[in-house]
């Protein structure tokens, strides 16, 4: 029961209340060390109310926890250095790490708790003693790696075409080659290591990822833009389309050009997935992922609807015309791909000026392009432009979640020996087998100045009002009127001057 009323305290509108009660039901609380404490129990989401009050993204709550949990070493003047436990902090040790589960929140005000102390430290050491430096190693590893898939693409297996022309639109020069012709020169041997460099490494990926998805959950690890959800789909396709190539290259099946050009462009596109790791580009991975989730799917969907009946009119009109003429509209899925072009303004109207072209065709024309080119397009770049406007204002706390979620994508990835623990043990200053972090803080000279104006001013109204008392106890009755319009004069000039050193204070303040 106390375990459920501190969970519910977290959640409490009421901060300040919030933390006094839950002071006082731990003050009740027998085992206030160990795994038998209030503060320990999880609830059924596997949340202690540490955790809860970061996912739920409660400052104030979380502050006063810390508070409780840090350790004074030594203080001099202006200088302090505190330790504060980290325990359920550090993602190191943590099957459901407190910063996978802030930064996988959908409240945003969970992520301010990443501007706090010792979060804040804590990911900085992380990030810039091991995270930055393996992760810039990881980008350069995979844009080696896709150079090597490319080359092995650009020099594939093919052999001139010997068969005739079906038709006089035929194009065709060059055709896949067998598997027994394909690896027989030194140049095909070469060819043939860049393979399977490039195989080994869609499996690994595929290694890598799939026990994520099965930890995590498919919907978590996919839906969150600040996970990396998108590019975690491209990157499993782009190796799934390796393994496709691979099996119709080892069966001689004609058509690999299609998984091969799928693979190409995903893998390709994946390298923005490391744009994270720098403040100048991780936001706008975000804003991306965001207008092509967000604005583009929705507006596809009017798009379609658009290009489908036009396409079909354009069609109907051309169908007794002679293509040689006029060929953007020769069949329907010709009509569909020119539509699609004459709508994103890529060509210009198709027409030929040596033949009449339909009366129709020119009132078709004229709609389409009013609608789409004028009214269509300018509402997709409002709606990107809202979407720039959003994200723009809360680039550097996105970047600091991505920075959290990398960092414990690869503390999860690498092996201990490469990622030593962060932090001090706590049994190096008796204080158990928890984990600490050493922060050094210094305090405001000027923070300390006003703090002593305070005190003075304080001192000199109660100093005025003893004065005052011992004057009315020594007086008799006969006075006693005289001197309280007295003490009434003096305590108003306390007061003024009282007054006076306290709007000093405020607008130094």
């Amino acid at each position: 029961i106390g375990n459920t009323v501190l969970h519910i305290l977290v959640l409490q509108p009421n901060k300040t209340f919030a933390c006094h009660m839950y002071s006082l039901i731990l003050s009740y609380d027998r085992n206030k060390e160990g795994p038998g404490s209030l503060e320990l129990i999880p609830n059924n989401e596997g949340l202690s109310p540490f955790k809860l009050a970061g996912v739920e993204g409660n400052t104030v709550m979380f502050q006063y926890l810390m508070q409780k949990r840090k350790q004074n070493l030594w203080s001099f003047g202006p200088l302090s250095t505190v330790l504060y436990d980290i325990t359920e902090i550090d993602s190191w040790a943590e099957d459901q790490s407190f910063l996978e589960l802030i930064v996988s929140t959908k409240k945003r005000e969970a992520r301010q708790i990443l501007d706090l102390t010792p979060v804040k430290e804590l990911v900085s050491l992380k990030w810039n003693m091991y995270g930055r430096p393996y992760f810039c190693f990881l980008a350069l590893f995979y844009i080696l790696y896709m150079v090597c898939f490319t080359m092995c693409c650009v020099y594939r297996p093919l052999k001139p075409r010997t068969g005739n022309r079906t038709s006089s639109r035929d194009n065709t020069v060059y055709v896949q080659k067998m598997l027994q012709e394909s690896y027989v020169a030194y140049e095909d041997e070469l060819r043939l290591v860049g393979e399977l460099i490039t195989v080994i490494g869609a499996v690994v990926i595929l290694v890598l990822e799939i026990p994520d998805i099965l930890r995590v959950g498919a919907a978590k690890y996919f839906g969150q833009t600040i996970l990396g959800g998108p590019f975690h789909i491209i990157v499993i396709t782009y190796a799934c389309m390796i393994l496709v190539t691979m099996v119709m290259r080892l069966t001689s099946t004609t058509g690999e050009v299609v998984p091969m050009s799928f693979a190409l462009v995903l893998g390709w596109c994946n390298v923005m997935y490391f744009a994270r790791g720098f403040q100048m580009l991780g936001p706008f991975t975000i804003m991306i992922q965001k207008m092509i989730f967000g604005d583009l799917m929705r507006f596809c969907w009017l798009m379609a609807v658009v290009i489908l009946g036009f396409a079909s009119a354009f069609y109907i009109i051309f169908q007794t015309e002679n293509p040689e003429n006029l060929g953007q509209f020769y069949n329907y899925p010709m009509s569909l791909f020119t539509t699609f072009e004459l709508f994103l303004t890529i060509i210009d109207g198709p027409a030929n000026y040596d033949v009449d072209l339909p009366f129709m065709y020119s009132v078709v024309y004229f709609a389409f392009a009013i609608i789409a080119t004028l009214l269509m397009l300018n509402l997709l770049i409002a709606m990107m432009g809202d979407t720039h406007w959003r994200v723009a204002h809360e680039q550097d706390e996105l970047w600091r979640a991505q920075v959290v979620a990398t960092t414990v994508m690869l503390e999860r990835k690498l092996p201990r020996c490469l990622w030593p623990r962060s932090g001090i043990c706590g049994r190096d200053f008796g204080l158990g087998d928890r984990w600490y972090l050493r922060i050094e803080d210094r305090v405001d000279p000027n923070k300390h100045k006003m703090m002593r104006y305070t005190e003075a001013f304080k001192a000199q109204d109660r100093d005025n009002y003893d004065k005052g008392s011992e004057k009315l106890e020594t007086n008799g009755d006969t006075l006693c009127k005289k001197k309280m319009s007295a003490l009434s004069l003096s305590r108003s000039t306390s007061r003024t001057s009282s007054h006076r050193g306290w709007e000093i204070l405020r607008r130094n303040t």
